[in-house]
């Protein structure tokens, strides 16, 4: 029986392309010849693997009923989507999602066994598959996997991300089944990502812009970046227990820096718990709820507010206490400003970019307390809260699980994704986090503790002088910095993007027989709208227009033509008006 004959080929193909599953492979040991003897003939015919204790891939099942059911169904999205494998079995699977679906429906196989993904590479030619950019195998490698996610934001935009699990692979050990749950929970909050920029970009980036003059005159976080050596910090979510935690903090305080979202604030007025400082990054104009519910503003009078340059202008002018910008990943600083100031990721939840400007900070420990991820009673936040007079009614997004205390508790799909981001970013730093845990989710990498153990463990106590000097370091970085000033760029992108049209207008009038160099023209568009890192976030939303044009269509048409010029006016408005804000004449530096 001839097998393994595409198995050299397909690995000097897979090491040529520099694939990280390549070196993977040959780190795992894994031998070709110890395949001779696993691949057989099953009873019903099948190539089949089997395992040094007789038991078989398939077995009794024939290949074609587990994989039958694999081939998305073709909604007007099939081409633009992506299908996402966990195990590659012996490519019974891959080769049927392969041979029905267009050649721009990307295929990911994910395969943990290094031993059954030589069987698999042994059995088909997968280079033509590989070289065209369809297919891609990657190794069992978090960091590798979150990679190759982030190039399919097209396939998430306008396509769907079909996640398969191979049923036979699975009994091979529980890696499978890990797998297919973390690719899962990565999905779905890559899915609630993109939906947030798809859909907010252009207003988040808008508020950077009108914010750009304010968030110059209140400051610079840059020189706070490592002045929390020594010291204990606390964040302070708004989850029911926070109801029962702040009177106890405040009693028993320490010497620790506590800070909040802004949306806690108006829960922990009343508390007797003052925070040192409190922290927005929600662009939605609805975020003056927050200081509405407040019964005396003059509680937050001394709380500096640490804001999203991202914010809606109006809610940031609302703000009674002191202000400090901060410039975040996704926004104008992304590319631009890294060297002039402190740029993070705030993610998706102020919880998790609390705990990012604390650890650019370089506190030496952190304490979380109120982060429940989930719901008491019909009760979702503490008192005080915007959201604690509207009691959970129940949806088809609510989860039930169990606590640490084995005890049925209720939470949400979006909640569950703020944990696995808070989690995660946890798993990246090297700070010790503890958590009063009040009956909620738990949270992987926090040790639960109670007051007593924080204070034993010296999660609330600072390094002397520490508190001092970063609160000191706090107070200088609220100096007005010297404006960068942009040159203005619209008179160049009208004339480029008017040879542009012109060009496609004479394509499309013959749009079957020039099908491949209108998207040739459309992949030069998407190239040239890139081209300048300070234009590329606000231009977000045209740049994955056109990424749509190049990869989600099979054939075009006029209304092809017709969505090129309108997105053509969206692409010359904003650089517009980003010459207005950015490049004012008679500033005093020009970038």
């Amino acid at each position: 029986m001839s097998v393994n004959v595409f198995l050299q080929d397909n690995l000097s193909a897979l090491t040529r392309m520099q694939s990280p599953v390549a070196a993977w492979l040959a780190s795992q040991g894994a031998s070709p010849e110890t395949l001779a003897g696993r691949l057989v003939r099953n009873p019903m015919g099948h190539l089949d693997y089997q395992t040094e204790q007789g038991v078989r891939l398939h077995g009794a099942i024939p290949p074609a009923v587990l994989y039958r059911d694999w081939i998305p169904e073709d909604d007007g999205r099939v081409a633009a989507g992506a299908t996402l494998i966990i195990g590659s079995g012996l490519g019974y699977g891959i080769n049927h999602v392969l041979a029905k679906i267009p050649d721009s429906h990307k295929v990911l196989v994910l395969e943990p066994c290094a031993d059954l993904l030589l069987a698999c590479l042994g059995q088909t030619d997968y280079r033509p598959f590989l070289a065209a950019g369809k297919l891609e195998f990657l190794p069992p490698d978090k960091k590798v996997f979150e990679e190759r996610l982030r190039p399919l934001d097209v396939c998430f935009v306008f396509g769907k991300i079909h996640l398969r699990s191979d049923l036979a692979a699975s009994q091979f050990g529980p890696e499978y089944a890990r797998w297919t749950a973390h690719a899962r929970a990565r999905l779905e909050n890559i899915a609630v990502e993109l939906s947030t920029l798809r859909q907010k970009q252009d207003v988040m980036v808008g508020n950077e812009l009108k914010n750009y003059h304010r968030a110059m005159s209140d400051g610079s976080l840059l020189g706070l970046r490592g002045m929390g050596q020594g010291m204990a910090a606390v964040i302070l979510g708004a989850g029911p227990s926070l109801a029962r935690f702040a009177p106890m903090l405040a009693a028993r305080r320490g010497r620790a820096l506590y800070a909040t979202a802004l949306q806690t604030l108006p829960a922990l007025e009343g508390t007797g718990l003052r925070p040192d400082l409190c922290m927005a990054i929600d662009f939605r104009p609805e975020m003056r709820v927050c200081l509405e519910n407040l019964r005396d503003p003059s509680f937050a009078a001394d709380i500096p507010l640490i804001y999203s340059t991202k914010m809606d202008p109006d809610v940031v002018a609302a703000y009674p206490g002191p202000k400090l910008p901060m410039w975040t990943v996704g926004g104008l600083a992304t590319y631009v400003m890294n060297d002039q100031e402190l740029v993070l990721d705030a993610g998706g939840n102020v919880g998790v970019a609390l705990f990012r400007f604390l650890s650019a900070c370089g506190v030496s420990s952190i304490l979380l307390a109120g982060q429940d991820f989930s719901w008491t009673g019909d009760q979702t936040h503490a008192a005080g809260h915007h959201a604690a007079g509207h009691p959970h009614q129940g949806s088809r997004h609510d989860v039930t699980t169990k606590n640490a205390h084995g005890e049925t508790i209720h939470t949400t799909v979006a909640y569950m994704a703020a944990k696995r981001d808070l989690e995660k970013t946890l798993g990246e730093g090297s700070i010790p986090v503890y958590n009063l845990y009040g009956g909620g989710l738990t949270i992987a990498s926090a040790t639960n503790v109670t007051l007593n153990e924080a204070h034993l463990c010296g999660a609330l106590s600072c390094a002397p002088g520490s508190l001092e000097r970063f609160v000191s370091a706090l107070e200088r970085a609220r100096a007005p910095r010297v404006r960068p000033v942009f040159a203005p760029r619209a008179a160049k992108w009208a004339s480029s993007l008017k040879n542009a049209g012109n060009r496609l207008e004479k394509l499309f009038k013959n749009p079957g027989k020039n099908r491949a160099e209108i998207h040739a023209m459309f992949e030069r568009l998407g190239l040239f709208l890139k081209q300048d890192p300070l234009y590329l976030p606000y231009l977000y939303n045209e740049i994955m227009n056109v990424s749509g044009l190049c990869h989600a269509r099979t054939a075009y048409g006029m209304k092809d033509m017709v969505e090129f010029r309108h997105i053509r006016k969206r692409v010359l408005d904003k650089v517009r008006e980003m010459d207005r804000c950015l490049s004012v004449v008679g500033e005093k530096r020009a970038a």
